[in-house]
């Protein structure tokens, strides 16, 4: 017992005597309202509220499987849309009861005295908070988050009713510690978390808005939308986070060291990452790549996906994508097919025969290049001699196209292909390497030779000749 009292009386200051005052001070509002219970209006106002239920739950069962065919017939309309209509289908329940119940307080009041329908008030005024908070929680993406703001809102509705938000305020407020100057408690970590959840909510909110803004813009080139959307995001998030502690009262000032020192340890430990970042942004800034682009680092091929904060995606024509790291395509040498314009010209190298005459092989070989698709007219085919070769004479045939993300290697062997059935047309032969092998005097090889063939001579001496 005395050590009951000392828990009592030790002072707004304890958590523990705040804890037992809050614990008694619900017990004591339910043995409150378990006493009324007795009242003959009091249970009356229970059962009333069960049967309320009841046919939420019965006309629940009848609008749902309607509501739901209708929504399945709502093809055009938007994705937010049907979300919110899927969560309403989910509450269907409860927005029922809720509306029947206030349906039913309002007329009593006006029928009986308002004693007769308190606890009915009170049941509403629950489910209506309740409903409420479930429906806002749902902005939330993230679900963890999500399910702490909900739980830890239906417990704060919960102690307003029972009258014990002060005893609940005094006992988060007295669990803290100090870092220095700077006091931190419970209370101020919860709101917090409460009010820089509903600015970077907002937040999240307005970028989103912006970027769909930003993409919708064609005068705006693809890279510039992507930096003026991460310069948006980190503004917003940055807001968010500054406005939320600055208005619980924390001095950010405090944290001036401590911040520095993280600082220069991330410095030193994410060297790559703080450079793969700079190396983005400078990306973004000289326009030297942008989504959409077809681009050669070492033996990767493909066009760009898109850009992000510490890497590139390129996506090959075997359906691979690559993350390159930003900082590779700054110091290495990139080869940008589209930099400027989306024109590219292509080499081939073939010979032919000796007998063969050139000026017909570059007429055919041209006429035979402008016929394959995706080959420009505008920009006419040209083939030049560049060697004579131990076997054949040696061309170029250079053509262009306007369509790199289409492939280039599949372009080129349909040149090659177009070539190969000019040539077999026109009669132009395609050499391949030959070689002659003399054999010198006094060789091993020439002896060997010339004793079988000595051989072969006297053999056919000593035969006896065969009669007429």
């Amino acid at each position: 017992m005395a050590l009951h009292d000392d828990l009592l009386n030790t002072g707004p200051d304890a958590p523990l005597g705040d804890v037992v005052g809050l614990w008694q001070g619900i017990v004591g509002s339910i043995e409150s309202y378990m006493m009324t219970l007795w009242r003959p209006w009091v249970g009356y106002q229970l059962l009333i509220a069960l049967a309320i239920f009841a046919v939420a739950h019965l006309l629940m069962m009848a609008l749902a499987p309607r509501l739901h065919a209708w929504m399945r017939a709502r093809e055009g309309w938007p994705m937010w849309r049907i979300r919110w209509l899927v969560v309403l289908h989910k509450r269907l329940r409860a927005i029922l009861f809720v509306g029947l119940i206030w349906l039913v307080v309002i007329v009593m009041r006006d029928v009986t005295w308002n004693s007769r329908s308190y606890q009915l008030s009170i049941i509403a005024n629950l489910a209506t908070a309740w409903l409420v908070v479930a429906l806002t929680t749902r902005l939330i993406g993230n679900p963890i988050l999500r399910k702490i703001v909900r739980y830890g809102a239906w417990v704060w509705v919960t102690l307003s009713i029972l009258g014990q938000t002060d005893t609940f305020t005094n006992l988060l407020d007295n669990i803290a510690f100090s870092i220095g100057t700077m006091r931190i408690s419970l209370l101020l970590v919860v709101q917090a978390v409460l009010i820089i959840g509903v600015l970077w909510i907002a937040a999240r909110f307005m970028s989103h808005t912006m970027r769909s803004k930003i993409a919708g813009n064609a005068d705006i080139s693809p890279s510039m939308q992507v930096l003026a959307v991460k310069a948006m995001q980190l503004l917003f998030y940055g807001m968010a986070v500054f406005i939320g502690l600055k208005t619980i009262g924390i001095d950010l000032t405090g944290l001036a060291v401590l911040s520095g020192a993280i600082g220069v340890g991330l410095g030193f430990g994410l060297q790559k990452v703080v450079s793969n970042l700079v190396s983005g942004i400078i990306l973004l800034l000289d326009k030297s790549i942008k989504p959409g682009d077809v681009i050669s680092l070492g033996d990767t091929f493909g066009w760009i996906n898109s850009l992000g904060a510490r890497y590139v995606s390129i996506t090959t024509r075997d359906g691979k994508e690559y993350l390159i790291p930003n900082e590779d395509l700054i110091t290495g040498q990139v080869v940008n097919w589209s930099h400027s314009n989306d024109f590219v010209r292509l080499d081939i190298y073939f010979g032919t025969a000796y007998g063969d005459n050139p000026h017909d092989v570059r007429r055919i070989a041209i006429e035979a290049a402008m016929a394959v698709p995706r080959v420009l007219e505008s920009r006419p085919a040209v083939c030049h001699i560049v060697g004579f070769g131990d076997s054949s004479v040696d061309y170029i045939l250079r053509f262009w196209i306007s369509d790199p993300t289409g492939g280039l290697t599949n372009i080129r062997g349909n040149v090659f292909l177009a070539l190969w059935d000019a040539f077999a047309a026109n009669g132009i032969s395609i050499p391949f390497p030959q070689r002659e092998v003399k054999v010198l005097e006094g060789s091993q090889l020439r002896t060997t030779a010339a004793s079988s063939d000595l051989r072969e001579d006297t053999a056919d001496a000593g035969r006896t000749p065969m009669p007429d």
